[in-house]
Formats: structure tokens, C-alpha cells, sequence
């Protein structure tokens, strides 16, 4: 098999497989914030694959550790070569047009989602503007809305957001947990992981495991910040919040798609947190812990390494 084939075929499995995989873990609930690391690293490992794919297909092995002269001299010789024949002008051309078609698609869905996420923000900044306000006791931005919500804006201006409808609706305590759940995915810069998330959906949204990835990853930060806002308020208190806004209809009103927010996310989702929260889950030993790092890494590196392994033997 082709360095070019095997890496179709390792981006494929880990499209499909990986998907199905995913669904029937359990150990992302016990380490969320790896867990979010985990399907990331496994989703853009497989556009990353596909361009690595096209770039084997088109070069020789030994051109890819070349100085820029070579390696321009070594792609014209294997298209020279290539295209003296229709299968292999066919090959090449396959070659171009899997890397080419990957790019594109990722450039054209980095300017989408930043449109989307740029027309959001300027949306929700009038309407914090128009609405909101501070009060001395809470340390948010409160906005003036009968629905009881909370939630977190990423980017240069980070803030917390808390409607007036949770004031009303959340004892002094709930909000408490509540506000540290929001600081938390700040802290933890969860907005870029959902916006990565997001971005390599919008790339191959045909693909399940890339599909899946936003609300996936959003689920594992909703968690993970439930676990750190756990650290310094009793969770049943914060288990007790979720369920206040959840029966009262409460959602992320206002704010950006994607943003991370208490409360949030599909009734499972949230059914899901709670009993987790009431019912903590045993943390994963240092073994495994050590381990799943390592399948971050790997996942991350496991495309160059097929792409450069031809090479390297070659030389040697």
C-alpha cells in the first residue's frame, strides 16, 4: 500500500470508527477536559491526514526532507513522469486535487464560522449595551431578561453574563456555583476549543466523528467546568441550580452560538451533568491519566509519521 493510501485509510477509520467509539466511552466522564483533548485531536488528525495524503500521492518519499531546490526539482520530475502515462496522470491529478479540495474547504469554513462568530458577538454586544448593566453584589453582567440564563463570551473582552430572571429565580448560594461555572470556562479558554470544535465540523460535516465533535467537546467542557465550579461550592448546590433553570426554561438567551453556558445543551445533556454532579464519577488513576496524554499526542503526530516514515527509512 502507498504512503498516500494509508493515510486515506487511517483518516477514514478514524472518521468513522472513532465516531462509534466515542459513543459507547465512558471514560471521557471521568476525565472531561482530556476527553475534550481526545476527540480533537482525533478529528483534525483526519483533514490533516487527507492533505498529508495528497502531498505523498504527488511527491517522492525523499523529497519531503529536501531543500526548496530539490524539492521544486522533485515534483517536477514526478509530474514529468507521472503524467507520461493516464494512470498515472490520473493518480497525480487525484493527488492534487484531495489536497486542494481539504484546503480550500478549510479555509472557506475558517471565514464562515469567523463571519458567523464576528456577526454574533457585534449582536449580542448591542444587546448588552441596550440591556445590560452591573450591580455591585454580582460579579457579571446582568442583563435585563425575564429568562433565567447564564453563560460565558470568549475573545478579547471576556465577560460573564447573568439575566435578571436567574437573579430572581437562584438563591445567593446556586448563583455562587453558578457564576464559578461560568469563570471556570474561562479559565480554561473553552470558547477555543469549542471554536476548533466547530471549525473542523464546518470543514467535513459528511464525516460522523467531525459531525459530532461540537456537541460532543461541549458536553465534556460543561462537565469539566461543573468539576472545577465543584472545587469551591457544594455540588449539590450547583446540581440543584441546573435544575432550577432547566424547569424553568432557561437557555443561553442572547448569547453567541457555541458559547459555553450553565444550564445549556440538549435535556440528556443536562440530565447527564446533574447526575454527575450528585454522583461524582471515581477520577482516572495516573496510569491511565499518563495514557490518554499519550493518545493526544499520538492522534496529533500519527499522520506525519505515516507521511515521513518512507522518507526517513530512505535516508537511512
Amino acid at each position: 500500500m502507498t504512503v498516500g493510501g494509508a493515510l486515506i485509510l487511517y483518516a477514514t477509520a478514524v472518521g468513522l470508527a472513532g465516531a462509534a467509539g466515542f459513543r459507547r466511552a465512558a471514560w471521557p466522564l471521568r476525565a472531561p477536559r482530556l476527553g475534550a483533548a481526545v476527540v480533537l485531536a482525533a478529528a483534525w488528525s483526519v483533514p490533516l491526514a487527507f492533505v498529508l495524503a495528497g502531498v505523498t500521492i504527488i511527491l517522492p518519499p525523499t523529497a519531503l526532507f529536501a531543500d526548496l531546490g530539490h524539492l521544486v526539482g522533485a515534483c517536477l520530475v514526478r509530474l514529468r513522469a507521472a503524467y507520461g502515462t493516464p494512470a498515472g496522470a490520473g493518480i497525480v491529478t487525484a493527488g492534487q486535487v484531495l489536497s486542494l479540495a481539504t484546503l480550500a474547504r478549510l479555509a472557506w469554513a475558517a471565514g464562515r464560522v469567523a463571519q458567523r462568530r464576528r456577526n454574533e458577538r457585534r449582536r449580542h454586544g448591542l444587546l448588552v449595551r441596550l440591556a445590560g448593566g452591573h450591580r455591585p453584589d454580582v460579579p457579571a453582567v446582568v442583563l435585563d431578561c425575564p429568562g433565567p440564563a447564564a453563560y460565558s463570551i470568549g475573545g478579547r473582552r471576556p465577560a460573564v453574563v447573568v439575566t435578571s430572571g436567574a437573579l430572581d429565580l437562584l438563591t445567593t448560594h446556586q448563583l455562587g456555583a453558578v457564576l464559578a461555572h461560568e469563570h471556570a470556562h474561562l479559565r480554561g479558554r473553552h470558547h477555543r476549543l469549542a471554536l476548533a470544535a466547530a471549525l473542523v465540523a464546518e470543514t467535513m460535516p459528511l464525516v460522523p466523528l467531525l459531525r459530532e465533535a461540537p456537541a460532543r467537546v461541549g458536553r465534556l467542557l460543561e462537565m469539566d467546568a461543573d468539576e472545577q465550579a465543584a472545587d469551591s461550592h457544594e455540588p449539590r448546590v450547583l446540581a440543584s441550580a441546573l435544575v432550577a433553570v432547566t424547569s424553568a426554561g432557561g437557555s443561553a438567551v442572547g448569547a453567541p452560538a457555541g458559547a459555553p453556558a450553565a444550564g445549556s445543551g440538549a435535556a440528556g445533556d443536562t440530565a447527564a451533568r446533574i447526575h454527575r454532579l450528585l454522583r461524582p464519577p471515581d477520577r482516572l488513576s495516573g496510569r491511565r491519566e499518563s495514557l490518554t496524554r499519550a493518545a493526544v499526542v499520538a492522534l496529533t503526530v500519527v499522520p506525519l509519521v505515516l507521511a515521513v516514515a518512507p522518507a526517513v527509512v530512505a535516508i537511512l
